[in-house]
């Protein structure tokens, strides 16, 4: 009996035909309107359009500011160096080899966990309780400045 199954009535429209003579209600200018862009061909309306009306991104008020001279650093925890054996040398290669950083950034390292192995860490930066805690883990920090790494950063003017 499949071949008797049909739609419930009203569920099934067909397509609207555009442009198609005056006797279909949507002929001549193909319900868009008179002249202008959104009349002719290949005209795509984008998105945040609003129809001349001022867009939002100029009607909101502007805030703060973009430090061009901003220097990214990609963060690294004191706790996150457990991993790492008793008098290793800890460098941003020895990083991206664990799968701390990406290849290629600033490293700076972060005060945060607890550390009792005795690394050699040379990183681009430090904060003030990251050196404190390797340094009394029986530790070194040294800063390395970008010239003196193995590759230079990406975007770097070296």
């Amino acid at each position: 009996m499949l071949e008797r199954l049909s739609p419930k009535r009203g569920s099934r429209r067909l397509r609207r035909r555009i442009g198609r003579g005056t006797g279909s209600g949507r002929g001549r200018t193909a319900g868009r309107g008179q002249k202008g862009a959104g009349a002719r061909s290949g005209h795509r309306k984008r998105p945040w359009y609003e129809g001349g009306q001022m867009p939002l991104v100029r009607r909101v008020p502007k805030r703060g500011f973009t430090n061009i001279f901003r220097v990214p650093h990609q963060v690294v925890n004191v706790g996150d160096l457990h991993r790492f054996a008793k008098g290793t040398e800890i460098d941003a290669a020895a990083l991206t080899e664990a799968g701390l950083v990406r290849g290629g950034q600033r490293v700076k390292l972060l005060g945060g966990g607890e550390l009792q192995t005795p690394l050699q860490v040379k990183v681009d930066a430090v904060s003030a309780s990251a050196r404190q805690k390797i340094e009394s883990a029986g530790g070194s920090v040294e800063i390395v400045s970008p010239s003196q790494r193995s590759a230079a950063p990406k975007g770097s003017r070296s």
